[in-house]
């Protein structure tokens, strides 16, 4: 519900309550008026008025059945005065707003304005006259002269003012203090279900400011100081993600700087070196100045490498380079990988097979440039790494239901057990001798982040002194 609607249904409550609380307790002090302090006195009073009425009733009845002229009659006068003194009433007959008789003196204007309630309120009702109540009952006659005559009886009647006096001011009173109790009940419900959910979240939008992340908002309330709760909440958490993202990132760049830079020493150290002892006439043939100058243009391309797995890697950790899938032929694929590297290979007297285990043809859907820099880098791998005279690196391509698995097998020195859940971080070679070889020491987590990149897995299988396999899964197309 909303808070709208709850505050105007809750302060409509508070009337509605507070009203029919004060008429109870108005009924209860009523009946216990009456038992305890007078009971007697009230039934007289109420007896007293009923013979009253009754009374001026019954003159007026048999007023109604005569004749104004008859009422102008001194014996009727005589015995109409009787008859209302001995229910201390009076009586006056007019006609044409005239006074033509009467059994006590009452004043002008009381008796015209007599005439003009009278003539707007049922019978036997009352009205006030020199500051009393009356009750009166009126006779109306039409004269064949066009004349109207009015017989007009009142009776005082005497109301305990001080009792209903007393009786408003405790209804008022009553009403004042259950009022305010229910408006206090619904203050404290709003309270506890509004202002203190939303002083908490206050004090946890204080804390968000100053970079506090640490603590929980509990969702409490209703409605939609509840909703608030659980937005602000979801809120702290996102941020509190992207800060440890952040964090992360931070942290990244700063291991790759210094990973880089320690990577880069070396080769830049060597270029330097070569290039001192051509300056310094160290280098004084020509075939040793040639040797200078390859081993430096070697380093210098190292360098550079270097610097593009370090950038590629970046983007890639940032998801900073866009895929361009393609549906492809997966064993056509793997042929024209094969035939790329295939001289390379040759050239370090390494044997590359293909081996496809496919049934029929299967396509993936692949970014072709960014998985042929997957191939590149395990192969790479092997190939650098192969310590064995007849070395074999073989691609054997499966299937299951749902997806292909590219395994990349050698029969290199392999990695050691301990190495293995380490070989896709970054910057890690498995043991020291590794670390002399040339490279970044960023292939196999470009190669991860690439895979990943299409949905895929990657993982490794090694045993050592007799190989690794490199495995890859992508989903079918």
């Amino acid at each position: 519900m909303q808070l709208t609607k709850r505050f105007f249904m809750m302060n409509a409550l508070t009337v509605l309550v507070s009203i029919a609380l004060t008429v109870l307790a108005v009924i209860i002090f009523v009946a216990a008026y009456t038992k305890v302090l007078g009971p007697e006195a009230d039934i007289d009073d109420f007896k007293r008025i009923f013979e009253v009425r009754s009374g001026i009733g019954e003159i007026k009845r048999g007023a109604q059945t005569l004749e104004f002229e008859q009422l102008l009659d001194k014996s009727y006068q005589q015995e109409l005065s009787d008859r209302v003194k001995a229910l201390g009433a009076n009586a006056v007959i007019l006609k044409n707003r005239e006074v033509v008789y009467t059994t006590k003196k009452f004043n002008a204007i009381d008796i015209e304005k007599s005439l003009m309630l009278s003539d707007n309120m049922p019978n036997l009702d009352t009205l006030e006259l020199e500051g009393k109540t009356y009750m009166f009952a009126r006779a109306d006659y039409s004269l064949q002269s066009g004349d109207k005559g009015v017989l007009l009886l009142l009776a005082p009647i005497k109301l305990k003012t001080g009792f209903y006096l007393f009786l408003g001011i405790f209804t008022v009173s009553f009403f004042i203090l259950s009022f305010l109790i229910m408006n206090f009940w619904v203050s404290y419900r709003f309270s506890r279900g509004i202002i203190t959910p939303i002083a908490r979240l206050r004090d946890a939008a204080v804390k968000i400011s100053e970079g506090d992340l640490s603590f929980g908002i509990a969702e409490e309330g209703e409605g939609e100081v509840r909703e608030l709760c659980r937005t602000l909440e979801f809120m702290r958490i996102k941020l509190k993600e992207s800060v440890y993202l952040q964090q992360k990132y931070d942290e990244n760049r700063k291991f790759l700087i210094s990973s880089i830079s320690h990577d880069l020493k070396t080769p830049v150290t060597s270029i330097k070196g070569y290039i001192e002892g051509i300056i310094d006439g160290v280098a004084n043939t020509p075939d040793k100045m040639e040797e200078y100058l390859e081993t430096a243009r070697s380093k210098a391309m190292l360098v550079n490498a270097m610097i593009d797995d370090l950038l590629l890697y970046s983007k890639l950790d940032l998801n900073q380079i866009p895929y361009h899938f393609e549906k492809t032929n997966l064993e056509q694929y793997f042929e024209d990988c094969v035939f790329d590297h295939r001289y390379e290979y040759e050239k370090a007297n390494i044997k590359l097979a293909l081996i496809s285990e496919l049934k029929e043809p299967v396509y993936v859907l692949i970014d072709r440039e960014r998985l042929k820099r997957v191939i590149q880098n395990i192969l790479d791998n092997s190939r650098k790494y192969m310590e064995k005279v007849n070395g074999q690196v073989d691609i054997i391509l499966r299937e299951t239901r749902t997806s292909v698995i590219i395994e990349i097998r050698d029969n290199g020195k392999g990695i050691p057990e301990v190495d293995l859940p380490h070989i896709f971080e970054r910057f890690y070679r498995a043991d020291p001798s590794r670390k002399s070889v040339d490279g970044s020491g960023l292939g196999l987590a470009i190669a991860k982040q690439i895979v990943e990149g299409h949905e895929g897995k990657i993982w490794v299988r090694s045993t050592v002194g007799e190989g690794t396999r490199m495995m890859i899964s992508l989903k079918k197309y």
